[in-house]
C-alpha cells in the first residue's frame, strides 16, 4: 500500500538531510543542488577534490533550457582569497552564451602570502575540468579554463599537462615571472601615487634583488614562456585591459604572440580591450573602477563593452570546430618597461647583513665590558643599524603591503624615505666625528680599542657605496 503524500515527502526530506549529513562527515562531495535564479540561468551549488585531494567548493551556471552538449568553461582567479563572487559578472556573461561555466573559492590551503604554489593551483583547475566534462549538458571534448592575473599562468599551466583542456582564454596574464611582474605593477602604482623614479629604482632594482635572493618572494622564478612553448595544440585567446596597470600589456602580448608562434600554435588570438582595466573592467585610467558589483567595499567594475562578447563569441568558434588564425591587434602605449631581476644577486642580502654585523660589534663588545667605550662611535654604530634597517625595511614594506604603504609623499619621495635619507646624512656625519676622535687619542692607542673600532670603521666605509647603490643617496 503507498504512503500518503506527506509522509512520503517526510521521509525524502529526512533522508535527504541525513544523506547531506553522512556526506559531510566522510568528507564526501555531495550531489549538486540546482536552483533557478529567475535570470534565465540554472546554479548548481558542487564540490569536488582539488590537488592534494582538497576539497573545493563552486557553482555550475548554465543557460535554462534544454540541455544540449555545448562547451563549457572552468574560471581560475588571480591572486589572493579569490572567492567566487569576485568573478560573478564572467560566469554569468559566459552562462547566458550557451557556455556550462564552474567558478569555485580558490583554495586556502597550500597558498599564503609567504608560500604560492601554481603546480598545485592547476591541479585545482584541471580537477574542476574533469567535473564539468561529467555534467550534463556539457561535451566533455569542449572545455577549455579562462585565467585572469595569477589564472593566467595557472591556466596555460593546466593546459600544458592535460590534453583534456580543449581552449585557453586569459585576461590581465604576464609574460614574466611573478617577481619582475609585481616590480613593475608596484612602480607603476608609485608612479601614479607621484613617486620620482629614484625611490621606484630602489623597488624595482636593490629592494627586488634581495627579495630574490632571500627566497621571499613566493613563485619568484616561475618561467611562464617555458609553459607557452608547450601549448601547440590548444587555441588561445589572450586579452589585457586597454588600461592595464598590473602586468605589462604590451611587453606581455608581445611574448605571447612569439611565443606561441615559435610552439607551432596558429589559433592565438590576441586583443585588447578599448576602456578595460587588468580586469577588462570599465575604468578610465587603470587606477578605477566604473560600475559594477562592491567587492570587499571596492568597486569591480562593470565588464568593459566587447569584453564578454569577444570571449563568448570566440569560445563558441572554437566549439564549432572553427578557431580563428592566428592574429593581434596593436598594443596599447606602455609608459613604464619592466626592469629584469638576477636570480641569484647574494650580494642584495649579503651586504647589508654584514653592514649590520659591523655596526652592531661596537655595541656588543661594549656590553661584555671589553675595552673603554668612545661616544661618537657608539653614536656612530647606533645610527648605522638603523639607517640599514631602516633602508630596507622602507621599499621591502612596499612588496608587503602595496604601494600604499609609500603614503604620505613628498618631493616625489614617500615621506618614511625622507628619515632614511635623513639618518644616512647622520651615519657619514658620525663616522666624520668618529675619526676626529680617534686621531685625538691616536697617542695612547690600544689592540683592544682598535680591534673594537675596526668592525663599525669598515661598516663606515663599505655604507657610503652601499647607500648609492640601494639608492638612498637619490
Amino acid at each position: 500500500m503507498p504512503l500518503p503524500a506527506t509522509s512520503a515527502s517526510l521521509i525524502r526530506a529526512v533522508l535527504a538531510v541525513l544523506s547531506g549529513a553522512l556526506a559531510s562527515a566522510l568528507l564526501l562531495p555531495a550531489a549538486p543542488v540546482a536552483y533557478a535564479g529567475g535570470d534565465g540561468l540554472v546554479r548548481q551549488e558542487v564540490t569536488f577534490r582539488g590537488g592534494g585531494g582538497l576539497l573545493l567548493h563552486g557553482t555550475i551556471l548554465s543557460k535554462d533550457g534544454p540541455p544540449g552538449p555545448g562547451p563549457g568553461i572552468v574560471l581560475v582567479g588571480g591572486s589572493g582569497a579569490g572567492p567566487r563572487q569576485e568573478y560573478r559578472q564572467e560566469a554569468e556573461a559566459f552562462a547566458r552564451a550557451g557556455i556550462t561555466t564552474l567558478v569555485y573559492d580558490k583554495r586556502t590551503v597550500g597558498y599564503s602570502l609567504l608560500h604560492r604554489n601554481l603546480g598545485l593551483l592547476a591541479d585545482d583547475a584541471l580537477a574542476g575540468v574533469r567535473l564539468l566534462q561529467s555534467s550534463s549538458g556539457v561535451n566533455p571534448r569542449q572545455v577549455g579554463l579562462w585565467g585572469f592575473s595569477e589564472g593566467g599562468w595557472v591556466a596555460p599551466l593546466a593546459a600544458s599537462r592535460s590534453a583534456d583542456v580543449a581552449f585557453v582564454v586569459t585576461i590581465g596574464g604576464s609574460g614574466y615571472d611573478p617577481l619582475r611582474t609585481e616590480t613593475w605593477n608596484l612602480t607603476t602604482h608609485l608612479r601614479h601615487r607621484g613617486v620620482g623614479g629614484p625611490f621606484r629604482r630602489t623597488v624595482a632594482g636593490p629592494t627586488a634583488q634581495f627579495m630574490a635572493s632571500t627566497g621571499l618572494f613566493p613563485a619568484a622564478g616561475y618561467d611562464p614562456v617555458r609553459v607557452l612553448e608547450r601549448l601547440h595544440r590548444s587555441p588561445v585567446l589572450a586579452l589585457w585591459g586597454e588600461h592595464d596597470t598590473q602586468v605589462p600589456p604590451q611587453e606581455s602580448a608581445r611574448i605571447f604572440r612569439e611565443t606561441l608562434a615559435r610552439a607551432g600554435n596558429r589559433h592565438v588570438v590576441i586583443r585588447f580591450i578599448a576602456g578595460g582595466a587588468h580586469n577588462g573592467h570599465r575604468t578610465s585610467d587603470g587606477f578605477d573602477r566604473i560600475g559594477g558589483p562592491l567587492f570587499h567595499g571596492k568597486k569591480l567594475g562593470e565588464l568593459a563593452p566587447g569584453y564578454a562578447q569577444t570571449m563568448t563569441s570566440w569560445v563558441r568558434a572554437v566549439a564549432a570546430g572553427h578557431p580563428l588564425t592566428s592574429s593581434a591587434t596593436p598594443a596599447p602605449g606602455q609608459a613604464l618597461t619592466t626592469t629584469p631581476v638576477p636570480g641569484h644577486a647574494w650580494y642584495a642580502w649579503l651586504a647589508p647583513a654584514l653592514l649590520l654585523l659591523g655596526f652592531a660589534a661596537y655595541p656588543v663588545s661594549a656590553l661584555l665590558r671589553r675595552g673603554p667605550v668612545l661616544r661618537p662611535v657608539r653614536w656612530l654604530a647606533g645610527l648605522g643599524l638603523l639607517a640599514v634597517v631602516a633602508a630596507v625595511a622602507c621599499p621591502f614594506a612596499v612588496f608587503v603591503a602595496g604601494d600604499s604603504a609609500a603614503a604620505p609623499v613628498a618631493w616625489g619621495r614617500p615621506a618614511v624615505w625622507l628619515v632614511v635619507q635623513g639618518l644616512a646624512v647622520a651615519v657619514v656625519a658620525s663616522a666624520g666625528v668618529s675619526a676626529a676622535a680617534l686621531w685625538r687619542r691616536r697617542p695612547t692607542p690600544s689592540w683592544a680599542a682598535w680591534l673594537r673600532v675596526a668592525p663599525v670603521g669598515l661598516a663606515a666605509v663599505g655604507f657610503v657605496p652601499w647607500a648609492v647603490w640601494w639608492g638612498v643617496s637619490g
